[in-house]
């Protein structure tokens, strides 16, 4: 990608700034939507554990995670690049569960990638909560278990579900 940029914009975009962009992106950006920093918080004095599982570059995606304020919310997290494989490879989130000590029986999946989320969830068996953002489900080979159009009503459903 750095090539690539650099190749298309020469000199006029510093090496620098690329490695910037790349490392970051927009990172400093990232707001977390009120009602889901009440749902993790719920989640968490309700005893579950919150983990992270996200692909892309680990400084980028940490950086994300901390901007938000997602790293005083959840248990944990696992990002792609630092343990070499990707959703819906099922060992990242076996990764997941690994790094919180956490088993993944009973686990449950929330995410709004059907390929990467729900077909992650799927290949180990677990449920899941597909967030729609208002789009269509456009899968035919997996299903997720239930389906929400924001993170928060996805949290508050696992919490329900599993009483």
């Amino acid at each position: 990608m750095a090539a690539a940029l650099a190749g298309r914009y020469g000199d006029a975009v510093p090496a620098a700034a690329i490695r910037a962009l790349l490392d970051n992106g927009g990172a400093d950006r990232v707001l977390l939507a009120p009602p889901t920093r009440e749902a993790l918080e719920k989640a968490r004095a309700n005893g579950w554990t919150c983990v992270i599982v996200t692909n892309g570059r680990t400084s980028q995606q940490e950086a994300k995670i901390r901007t938000c304020g997602l790293d005083q919310l959840v248990q944990g997290w696992v990002v792609s690049e630092g343990v070499g494989y990707k959703k819906p490879d099922p060992r990242i989130f076996r990764a997941a569960a690994a790094a919180v000590g956490a088993p993944l029986l009973g686990a449950w999946v929330i995410g709004d990638a059907p390929h990467a989320d729900i077909a992650g969830a799927d290949a180990l068996g677990l449920r899941s909560v597909w967030v729609t953002d208002g789009r269509a489900w456009p899968q035919d080979g997996h299903r997720p278990t239930h389906v929400t159009g924001d993170v928060a009503r996805a949290i508050h459903h696992v919490m329900e579900a599993s009483r």
